[in-house]
């Protein structure tokens, strides 16, 4: 009997959502594999996909592609997410290594620590938007709430990733190299818009077994509201 509350108890842990107080800060890197000045960046990266209060996230763009390596993983939809948070930010240009937190500060992605300041920073603000996620095999079990009000729809995006990489670049600017790469961003699609009238609850499907972020993104500042993780 013991052993059957025991096996009740393990399963429901493991079915509970995440906890919206427990929100992490979302780091997204823009970054290269033909840029010489991006592996620190890599490496760091690697170190934040470790913490369980940050969510990271590397998109490869492609804009270095023609320098004499073409980047593996590469998505010029990452290029244009990149362009876009400069344009709400007000500068006119773009770079790798980047990583931008929350959606809302930018800073160059090898610089560990201001990367950790920003972190802390964002920590201490109190969430505008609760999330919750539940999965069961390949559905997940979306819900959000807010007091907040907004102005225009937020977007509900679905992200995936695969959490370790390596990569033998052969030519460029970093030919010769093995890079290891965490947290690469393989698929980020938007799923819903919500209006923020009434909560929001929905189903997803998600097949395969890498893990599923969840982003709920303010499109008129690009700042993310809210994210949530799970395997």
């Amino acid at each position: 009997m013991r052993r059957t509350i025991a096996s009740l108890l393990a399963s429901l842990m493991l079915a509970a959502p995440v906890a919206a107080q427990d929100q992490p800060v979302v780091v997204e890197l823009f970054t290269s594999q033909g840029c010489s000045s991006c592996p620190p960046a890599d490496a760091f990266l690697h170190k934040l996909a470790e913490r369980e209060d940050v969510i990271a996230l590397a998109l490869h763009v492609d804009y270095w592609d023609y320098i004499g390596w073409k980047d593996v993983f590469a998505n010029p939809d990452y290029t244009t997410r990149q362009r876009s948070y400069a344009r709400k930010g007000g500068r006119r240009m773009i770079y790798t290594p980047q990583m931008v937190i929350n959606g809302q500060d930018h800073v160059v992605g090898n610089r560990p620590m201001d990367v950790t300041d920003l972190i802390e920073m964002h920590q201490d603000k109190e969430p505008s938007v609760a999330l919750t996620l539940t999965r069961d095999g390949d559905q997940i079990e979306i819900a959000a709430t807010t007091e907040a009000s907004f102005s225009d729809p937020l977007t509900v995006q679905l992200v995936r990733y695969s959490p370790d990489n390596k990569v033998e670049i052969k030519s460029g600017e970093n030919a010769g190299r093995t890079i290891s790469y965490a947290n690469v961003v393989t698929d980020l699609s938007v799923i819903n818009e919500w209006d923020t009238a009434a909560p929001l609850e929905f189903s997803q499907n998600v097949e395969g077994d890498q893990p599923v972020v969840v982003l709920v993104q303010n499109q008129s500042t690009g700042v993310i509201e809210a994210a949530a993780k799970v395997n």
